[in-house]
């Protein structure tokens, strides 16, 4: 056995072991009994647990590091959730080790391009995402205090303006808002089925926040019904058939 080494041969003795940590240095475990160590624990010279990093996938290389920001409280974790050797996840923790935020780099460019954000009670409220990776949010997605998807918003085109609302009924889209001239204020309403079946658009033509052309669908997606307000006092007065 190496110096600063020990064997750990139960999750308790694990446990028990933390009381004789009362050193500067770094504790190596060999979790898996292969002869290599695979966890690395750095104690300050007050005997507490700065870091921990592991080596989930025992191949040599560090694949999660914990920070904690006092005795058993986590400040966050880095992942490296491909096992490439770029770390692309970081969770960050808040009060009793809650899970505050989660930031993650999905194509391995080195930025952060989607950030989950989370209640007190560890529910996920919302959610932003570079989708294009040039560095600034385009989508963003809201959740109900169960933690399920209700709403989103989407800059569709990239040029820093939100274009899109949707509205969500168990998490598929039940209402979909679009701005087609970029005035940021809808002008075309898509409305689906529980199947997410499109089955009706209405259409503001004159951008005064009203519908005033509506269009019914069929289930294959064929318009079957034309109704239009040519006043435009909000009420249809022009039905067609195509």
């Amino acid at each position: 056995m190496r110096k600063k080494s020990f064997w750990i041969l139960t999750i308790m003795g694990w446990c028990l072991a933390w009381p004789v940590l009362l050193f500067a240095g770094m504790m190596e475990v060999d979790s898996n009994f292969d002869g290599k160590a695979d966890q690395w624990h750095h104690v300050s010279a007050s005997g507490q647990v700065d870091k921990v990093e592991y080596d989930l996938d025992h191949n040599g290389a560090v694949d999660q590091v914990q920070y904690f920001k006092s005795e058993k409280k986590l400040d966050r974790i880095e992942f490296d959730t491909d096992h490439n050797g770029t770390f692309d996840q970081v969770q960050y923790y808040s009060g009793e080790n809650q899970t505050s935020r989660i930031e993650k780099d999905s194509n391995n460019d080195g930025k952060i391009d989607w950030k989950e954000y989370y209640n007190p009670a560890g529910k996920l409220v919302r959610g932003e995402i570079d989708d294009n990776h040039n560095g600034k949010i385009n989508v963003w997605k809201f959740y109900d205090e169960q933690g399920v998807l209700e709403k989103a918003k989407y800059d569709t085109d990239h040029n820093g303006e939100v274009d899109r609302w949707d509205r969500l009924r168990q998490e598929k889209v039940a209402e979909a808002a679009f701005d087609t001239n970029g005035d940021q204020k809808p002008d075309q309403w898509q409305y689906f089925n529980a199947s997410e079946q499109l089955e009706r658009v209405a259409y503001d033509t004159n951008h005064d926040d009203k519908a005033d052309y509506w269009e019914f669908l069929d289930k294959d997606g064929k318009v079957i019904r034309v109704e239009k307000d040519r006043n435009f006092d909000g009420k249809p007065d022009l039905t067609q058939n195509p």
